[in-house]
């Protein structure tokens, strides 16, 4: 296992203890002015992630032992990234600017600029700070009990101002009373009504009401994001503080805007990565509303690791929302009954009518066995 030093104070914690630092990760680190100290310490097999250093320095740690990734120019992301992002982070120009100068609106057009044949440095820096993503956000799952981490997958279309919107929102809600942390796949539609749900849950269902009604102001992103996340930024300073939710979303998908209700954002550069990360760490259950391919691709990529789990206590419950959505609008239930039935997750996948009856099944289930799915 290699430690990991992301803070000056982490540096410095390890020189005072004796100044080991072989295997270990130093990740972004201005070390200027240490470099006397880190001179006087171990460093083989350790691997220096964007750190700032001198040529000299750079040079003797080489000759010590030690591996030296540098900073990559001309990348707006850093590849070395050691937290989750928060909607400032992304909204970095928000309220005084324009959303297409922010931070968020760079990073996609980077990720469009490189094309379908990117350059190797372009390629490297995605890889990297994917990887790093993923990395500080298993750190922040590791806190928590991976049964209680739940995934609404829902299409971006749902605007604000809708009963569907609404009932969404309460369903985050819920989940979060009943000690669950919510995940979406951080973008606007079903998935913001989700993560402002979750974060409104201290202030109660009637600041959430009236949070609804302030969003409403602005139902959707089109064609003006700036409106659509400036009246987002009212709410969360009319209510200030909240729980904690988890935004997955991907600059892949760059034109929906991520929005800002997820508290912590683990952004990614590549989608297929996103996908896997934001299905398997949903261990407490996955609710599905209506949506279309994108939700149907998340649906059919986690019937896909059920089906072939060996261990029932890998299942993961799904939970679709929408008879007529999911039999005759687009009909995945009937595949997935024929997919599920006489393998062990055939009883842990459920149709159901309402947003309601998807959280109180899921809340249900920490407290006794699943129930046979919906015939």
């Amino acid at each position: 296992m290699r430690n990991e030093v992301a803070t000056l104070a982490q540096f410095d914690s390890v020189v005072s203890g004796g100044g080991d630092f072989s295997r270990a990760v130093l990740s972004s680190l201005d070390l200027t002015g240490r470099e006397e100290s880190l001179a006087r310490c171990r460093v083989d097999g350790a691997l220096l992630l964007g750190c700032i250093l001198t040529d000299g320095a750079a040079d003797d740690l080489r000759d010590r032992g030690a591996l030296i990734f540098p900073s990559l120019p001309d990348v707006p992301i850093d590849p070395y990234r050691d937290r989750l992002y928060t909607p400032i982070d992304l909204y970095d120009t928000t309220p005084g600017g324009r959303y297409s100068d922010s931070f968020d609106a760079r990073a996609y057009a980077w990720t469009r600029t490189a094309g379908h044949v990117p350059r190797l440095e372009d390629s490297l820096a995605a890889s990297l700070h994917d990887h790093a993503v993923s990395d500080v956000l298993d750190d922040y799952l590791s806190t928590v009990n991976p049964r209680h981490v739940v995934g609404v997958m829902g299409g971006h279309a749902l605007e604000r101002g809708t009963d569907g919107y609404a009932a969404t929102a309460r369903l985050g809600m819920q989940l979060t009373e009943c000690g669950m942390l919510v995940a979406s796949g951080g973008g606007p539609g079903a998935m913001e009504a989700a993560n402002l749900g979750a974060r409104m849950t201290p202030h109660g269902p009637k600041a959430l009401e009236r949070a609804l009604e302030m969003l409403a102001e602005v139902t959707t992103f089109r064609p003006s994001i700036d409106a659509w996340v400036h009246v987002a930024f009212r709410v969360r300073k009319r209510f200030s503080g909240g729980a904690d939710s988890i935004g997955i979303p991907t600059w892949f998908y760059g034109h929906e805007p991520p929005n800002a209700f997820a508290t912590r954002i683990a952004k990614y550069c590549s989608n297929a990565l996103r996908e896997d990360v934001l299905l398997n760490r949903c261990r407490g259950g996955l609710i599905y509303l209506p949506g279309a391919a994108g939700t149907v691709q998340e649906l059919f990529q986690a019937v896909t690791a059920s089906y072939y789990a060996r261990n029932p206590a890998d299942l993961t419950p799904l939970v679709l929302v929408g008879v007529d959505q999911w039999t005759r609008h687009l009909p995945a239930w009937p595949l997935l009954e024929a997919l599920a039935a006489g393998k062990p997750m055939e009883h842990r996948i459920r149709l159901v009518d309402s947003v309601e009856e998807a959280g109180a099944h899921l809340t249900g289930l920490l407290q006794g066995p699943p129930p046979a799915g919906r015939r």
